[in-house]
């Protein structure tokens, strides 16, 4: 059983979870149930899902709570274009927010690519 708060990648989606409430808290309140949550769910899915990932039996385990983690990733990403799209957030806060989103799936990736040895073909 790993520590997830020692995971780097964790500690950058900890605190990207944190950015995107921040951020979404000046969202139109008619958006509360739509998009503020969807947003919040999403980012917070990300670390959620390493952290639950933690306590895997296996690194297959493991590797299949990072991957459902790279594609909240994925999700998120498309919401804060949609929000900056409607306005709801300007384009230096996409900037840094997709910023973040896309370097935490990068790191992700990578440690899935490390977790998963590779298949050296029929022998």
């Amino acid at each position: 059983m790993r520590d997830f708060r020692t995971l780097k990648f964790w500690v950058k989606a900890h605190a990207l979870t944190l950015s995107v409430y921040k951020a979404t808290a000046s969202f139109p309140r008619e958006e509360l149930f739509g998009l503020t949550s969807q947003m919040r769910r999403s980012a917070a899915s990300i670390p959620t899902n390493i952290a639950e990932g933690c306590g895997a039996n296996s690194d297959p385990e493991f590797a299949r709570f990072c991957q459902i983690a790279v594609r909240s990733s994925c999700e998120l990403e498309y919401q804060l274009l949609l929000s900056r799209d409607l306005g709801y957030l300007s384009q230096p806060s996409h900037a840094e927010l997709e910023s973040s989103v896309i370097e935490v799936r990068r790191m992700l990736i990578a440690f899935l690519q490390k977790l998963r040895p590779s298949d050296p073909g029929p022998g």
